[in-house]
């Protein structure tokens, strides 16, 4: 299946809504620095590339980037790689949050720990299309990391209504948009205040 180019995914994440942590693609190192100056560091560059769909395995994430000189050593390393993306940086729990067209069921969305956690611990959950908020929010709970997102030892809870909105709002795309076949949020932090998807995958 072919990845969807970043203007159309990027078209897609605005027409529904979706709360995406700022993001644009550098052309030149240039426009990186504008983008530095204008959102503020600290700052997390990523390749984009339809050949690459882990980007960490080929060392195409530098996070943590807090001033000029960093920015500039980054963007020569990920320019190698192919093009590259400039994003603010933001903190939370890793989340995963997606959707996979099955031939049978069509539709289904799926929601657990992000990262790498997600292929490691397997703790996932599943739902066919269509879902509502309430039903999402069934998703979350089913979760054995659930205790987490409401809040353990110290820790605050997390905001799981605006991780259950937007699996509300992929289970929309995934009913009207009938070319997508598959989408790839992860992560998507989430803290006590909001959630933000900060890594994005359209597939056709």
């Amino acid at each position: 299946m072919p990845l969807i180019g970043f203007e159309k995914s990027v078209k897609l994440l605005k027409q529904y809504g979706f709360p995406v942590a700022k993001t644009e693609m550098a052309e030149s190192l240039k426009e990186a620095m504008v983008f530095g100056k204008k959102t503020g560091f600290p700052l997390v560059l990523k390749v984009f590339s339809p050949n690459i769909l882990h980007k960490s395995d080929v060392g195409g994430v530098k996070t943590g980037i807090k001033d000029e000189k960093e920015l500039k050593k980054a963007f020569e390393a990920i320019s190698k790689l192919g093009k590259v993306l400039i994003q603010e940086e933001v903190k939370g729990t890793e989340m995963s949050l997606g959707m996979k067209k099955d031939p049978a069921f069509g539709p289904v969305l799926m929601a657990g720990l992000g990262g790498i956690f997600v292929e490691i611990l397997k703790d996932v959950s599943f739902r066919i299309a269509p879902v509502t908020r309430k039903e999402a929010l069934e998703m979350m709970k089913s979760l054995k990391a659930w205790p987490v997102l409401q809040g353990c030892r110290g820790r605050k809870g997390m905001n799981v209504q605006a991780l259950a909105d937007i699996l509300f709002k992929l289970s929309e795309l995934s009913l009207k948009e009938e070319n997508i076949k598959e989408i790839d949020f992860n992560p998507v932090m989430v803290d006590e205040k909001k959630a933000k998807i900060v890594d994005f995958k359209f597939l056709a």
